[in-house]
């Protein structure tokens, strides 16, 4: 019996199996969580539900969180299925890809600071408000997806580093907002992994190699280290925690320089 069991998520933003939020799915649904996902559009829809089905989901629902009629859908309909919610997984964001490249102030138009903050930080408050009817007196969990660019300047995350740094802050209302009604509100800023969305960032191979070179751990996080923290949160194990953002980034977010890597020689007198 895992520690999830008993537990119903609705997982919003699967694209592909190299998705993080599948691999939240994953974790979720090897410690017993019972699971719901959401798709933005037909297309989507032939990845997910295959994905959904693998493991033994019967509900996978159309949701653009840009629609509030389809939000407000999905949650009637969750609500008609399953009538209570404990977990919800947010793990959307988009900005236009020509915004994503150059220089901040040429690329960075209103209107791809519009769509992305809208995509990407506004939508976390919707599911929120879907959310909490359903998870009223249930210790609910809801998590977001977040990066280091929310923080620190990244060369070509431009536009989505302020969507995250508003991601962040919402994440910090929210639980202060719902935090009286048992609900609590976390993020996880993943080191980078090679995903559908990662891949229209410029330079990630460069990114990946250097992350690997430079944090802790040296190496590379994966779906499952990302999904492993996603299910802790999720789980009684973190009934203590809201407001936070955890960083599961090997240590990266830790290093303040990084020097080329020595011989391993020991120095000498």
């Amino acid at each position: 019996m895992g520690f999830l069991t008993g537990k119903r998520a609705l997982v919003v933003g699967v694209a592909t199996e190299r998705s993080i939020a599948w691999g939240i799915a994953q974790a979720l649904h090897r410690e017993g969580a019972e699971l719901a996902f959401s798709y933005a559009n037909d297309k989507f829809k032939e990845r997910v539900v295959p994905l959904a089905e693998s493991l033994g989901s019967r509900i996978t629902l159309p949701l653009d969180v840009t629609v509030d009629s389809e939000i407000d859908a999905a949650f009637a309909s969750l609500k008609q299925d399953w009538g209570t919610l404990d977990i919800l997984v947010h793990a959307v964001a988009f900005a236009p890809r020509e915004a994503l490249m150059g220089a901040f102030v040429d690329s960075t138009s209103r209107e791809a600071f519009r769509i992305a903050h809208d995509v990407s930080s506004y939508s976390l408050t919707a599911l929120a408000r879907g959310a909490a009817p359903l998870m009223a007196g249930r210790a609910g969990s809801i998590i977001t997806l977040s990066y280091l660019g929310a923080v620190k300047s990244i060369t070509n995350y431009n536009v989505m580093g302020l969507a995250k740094a508003s991601l962040e802050a919402n994440v910090r209302f929210l639980a202060a907002d719902l935090g009286p009604r048992g609900i609590r509100v976390n993020g996880i800023s993943a080191g980078p992994i090679k995903t559908l969305a990662s891949a229209g960032v410029p330079g990630l191979r460069k990114m990946l190699a250097r992350v690997a070179e430079v944090a802790p751990l040296k190496r590379n996080i994966t779906l499952e280290d990302v999904g492993n923290a996603g299910a802790f949160l999720a789980s009684d194990l973190a009934s203590g925690i809201t407001g936070e953002i955890l960083y599961v980034d090997g240590g990266f977010s830790t290093v303040g320089m990084s020097l080329a890597q020595d011989d391993g020689a020991p120095p000498t007198a």
